[in-house]
C-alpha cells in the first residue's frame, strides 16, 4: 500500500545528535529539509542517530524554520559494527517497511557496507514490488579501496582491503534494483549508471542566489587580478582522499619556481596535523595558512571570492561540492581531472584540469596563470559563467522533478 498524498520517504546518512535540546542536524542539511518540503506534500527523514557532542555545524532542528508538521525526523540505530548492525537489524528493517508503505515516493542514500540502512530500505522497497530511487554522491567502494593502499593504520588498510569488494558488489546489486538512480555529478555518474535502468546526473548544493559573487564584486576582482599575488585557496576536509600533500608539495614546488602567492586550506580533518607539518619542515608559513575548520560560512564565501583559484588534488571518483562554491563564486577551479570537474566547466572552460596525481603539471599550470594575466582574468570570467546554473531551489526542484516524473 503506498500513500495516497504526496509523501516522500528519505534516507540520509548524516547523522542526527540526541540532545537536551531535541534532535540536532547539520546546518545544510536542515536547508535540504526545507527545499524538499517545497516539493513534496509531506517528507519522512530516515537518519541515524547519535549521542554524544556534535560537530559545531550542527543546530536544533526545532529552530531551523522546518515546517516540522510536515517533515517527520525518524531516528535509526547507528550500527557500523557488525554486531550492532546483527542486533539491530529485524527491528529496524520493520521500522523501514512500515514507513515505506506510508510513502508514495521512495529516494534512500546509499553507501557502505555494515550500517548502511539506505541499501537495507533499497532491499526492502524491492521486495514489496516498489518503485524507489537510490542516490550517491561518491563512490564510497573506490573510497575504501583509496584507503586500502592509503590508510594511516595497517588496521584502517586492512579493514578497507575486505570491505571495498563487498561494498562495490552491494552498491551495483542495489543499483540494479532501483528504478532511478540519482547520482550527483558526472564523477559519481560514470561509475554507477551503466548499472541503473534509468540515471539522472543530479547536483546537491546548499548556495542560494544570495551566495552568489554580486557583478561588483566579481568586476573589482577581475580588475585585482591583473597584478599582485596569487590568491589560492581550497575548502574541504583534510582527509586522505581529498589529496592534502599533493596540495602542499604543490605550493611548496610553486614557491621553489619564485612565484608570488599566498594559499588558505580551510577545513579540518585526520591529515591537517600532518600538512601543517610539512608546512611548518618546508618553511612555508608565509605563503600558506591552515586555519583548520571555520564555521563562519560569510568568511568560506568570501575567501572563495578573493581567490584567483580553487587549488583541489582529490584522488577518488565523488562529486565535490567545494568546485561548485568555486565557480559560483567566480574561482576557476585547477586540479587533477576527472568526469566531475570535467563536465562543470565544459560549456564555458572556466579552470585547468591535469593529470591525476602529477604534481608537477599542475604546478606548470599554476605558474603559468601567475604570470599569464590575461588568461587568468578571461578564466574568471568563464568561471562565473559556469556557475550560474546552481543554487539551492534550482537543484533541488529538478531532483524533486525527476522522482515525480520517474515513480
Amino acid at each position: 500500500m503506498t500513500g495516497t498524498d504526496k509523501t516522500l520517504l528519505l534516507y540520509a546518512p548524516v547523522p542526527i545528535y540526541a540532545s537536551e535540546q531535541g534532535y540536532l542536524l547539520e546546518d545544510q542539511a536542515c536547508n535540504g529539509l526545507r527545499l524538499w518540503a517545497e516539493n513534496f506534500d509531506r517528507v519522512i527523514v530516515m537518519f541515524p542517530v547519535r549521542h554524544g557532542a556534535a560537530p559545531p555545524s550542527w543546530i536544533p532542528i526545532n529552530s531551523s524554520k522546518i515546517d516540522l508538521q510536515r517533515v517527520e525526523i525518524v531516528g535509526l540505530p547507528t550500527a557500523y559494527r557488525l554486531d550492532h548492525f546483527v542486533r539491530h537489524y529485524s527491528a529496524t528493517r520493520r521500522k523501514i517497511s512500515e514507513l515505506i508503505d506510508r510513502a508514495r515516493y521512495l529516494s534512500f542514500a546509499i553507501g557502505g557496507l555494515v550500517g548502511d540502512w539506505g541499501a537495507v530500505a533499497a532491499l526492502e522497497a524491492h521486495k514489496k514490488k516498489r518503485p524507489f530511487a537510490v542516490w550517491a554522491d561518491r563512490v564510497e567502494s573506490e573510497v575504501a579501496r583509496e584507503a586500502s593502499r592509503s590508510g594511516k593504520t595497517a588496521k584502517v588498510r586492512l579493514k578497507a582491503a575486505l570491505a571495498h569488494r563487498p561494498m562495490a558488489m552491494l552498491e551495483r546489486n542495489v543499483i540494479r534494483k532501483a528504478t532511478l538512480g540519482l547520482f550527483h555529478g558526472a564523477e559519481t555518474h560514470a561509475a554507477y549508471a551503466r548499472y541503473a535502468q534509468k540515471a539522472e546526473i543530479v547536483h546537491d548544493i546548499h548556495l542560494s542566489e544570495h551566495d552568489r559573487i554580486p557583478s561588483e564584486a566579481l568586476a573589482s576582482k577581475l580588475a585585482d587580478a591583473q597584478q599582485g599575488i596569487l590568491r589560492l585557496c581550497y575548502v574541504g576536509r583534510a582527509d586522505t582522499m581529498k589529496g592534502p600533500m599533493d596540495w602542499i608539495q604543490a605550493m611548496k614546488a610553486l614557491r621553489d619556481r619564485g612565484v608570488e602567492f599566498h594559499a588558505t586550506w580551510l577545513g579540518d580533518g585526520e591529515e591537517l596535523p600532518a600538512m601543517r607539518a610539512e608546512v611548518q619542515r618546508q618553511g612555508l608559513g608565509e605563503c600558506v595558512a591552515l586555519p583548520g575548520f571555520v564555521r563562519d560560512r560569510p568568511l568560506i564565501l568570501e575567501t572563495l571570492r578573493q581567490a584567483h583559484a580553487l587549488v583541489f588534488c582529490h584522488k577518488t571518483p565523488e562529486s565535490p561540492r567545494n568546485l561548485i562554491e568555486a565557480l559560483v563564486s567566480g574561482a576557476p577551479i585547477v586540479g587533477y581531472d576527472s568526469p566531475f570537474p570535467r563536465d562543470l566547466i565544459a560549456a564555458h572552460g572556466g579552470g585547468v584540469l591535469t593529470p591525476l596525481n602529477d604534481v608537477h603539471a599542475l604546478v606548470d599550470s599554476l605558474a603559468s596563470l601567475a604570470t599569464d594575466r590575461n588568461r587568468l582574468v578571461q578564466l574568471i570570467q568563464r568561471a562565473a559563467k559556469d556557475g550560474e546554473p546552481f543554487n539551492d531551489v534550482a537543484v533541488f526542484k529538478h531532483r524533486s522533478e525527476v522522482i515525480h516524473a520517474h515513480l
